[in-house]
């Protein structure tokens, strides 16, 4: 019980994050978050890595994240790694645990209100992935890799994220 009370706590406090920072003019939502995550993505990795040997190729370092790292934070696995083999992965997730209240009616009503509505529900879901973007890419510095993570929810709670390594 006291695991689901905290799961449910931390989706709460992800959700308003985003909002707190978007009332405050000072400084921009998305960097403040984006700040935050990627300073806890490095102490999770810190942690998650604490007793195990270095991981050395990045895609050691990208599997660790998919499996290892993915289930202690979104408690599940990513469903789906594609990778071109030139420095870019894309991590698929079907049913991201943190966008499933925003998910949209698979069945709409036809017409301009409903297009609209996907539309302001995939822009609220993009504020609403800085938090994991950044601790993915915090993860990722920790563990030695230089990468941009970008996140895309087309049709929420699928989402996928693109790992672009940066060379050094």
């Amino acid at each position: 019980m006291p695991r689901q009370c905290s799961e449910t706590c931390l989706e709460l406090l992800a959700l308003e994050l985003v909002r707190a920072y978007g009332r405050q003019s000072r400084v921009p939502p998305a960097a403040a978050v984006d700040a935050i995550g990627f300073r806890t993505g490095r102490q999770l990795a810190e942690r998650y890595t604490a007793n195990r040997a270095r991981l050395g190729e990045p895609l050691e370092v990208i599997k660790f994240v998919c499996k290892e790292f993915w289930m202690e934070v979104f408690r599940k696995q990513v469903d789906n790694l594609r990778t071109n083999h030139r420095g870019t992965f894309v991590l698929k997730d079907n049913t991201f645990r943190w966008l499933a209240k925003l998910s949209v009616d698979p069945a709409p009503p036809a017409g301009a209100a409903a297009t609209r509505a996907v539309a302001s529900v995939a822009e609220l879901a993009r504020d609403y992935l800085v938090l994991p973007c950044a601790l993915v890419r915090g993860a990722l510095a920790h563990l030695g890799v230089n990468a941009a993570v970008t996140a895309e929810a087309a049709v929420p709670p699928a989402c996928e994220f693109t790992v672009t390594i940066k060379p050094r």
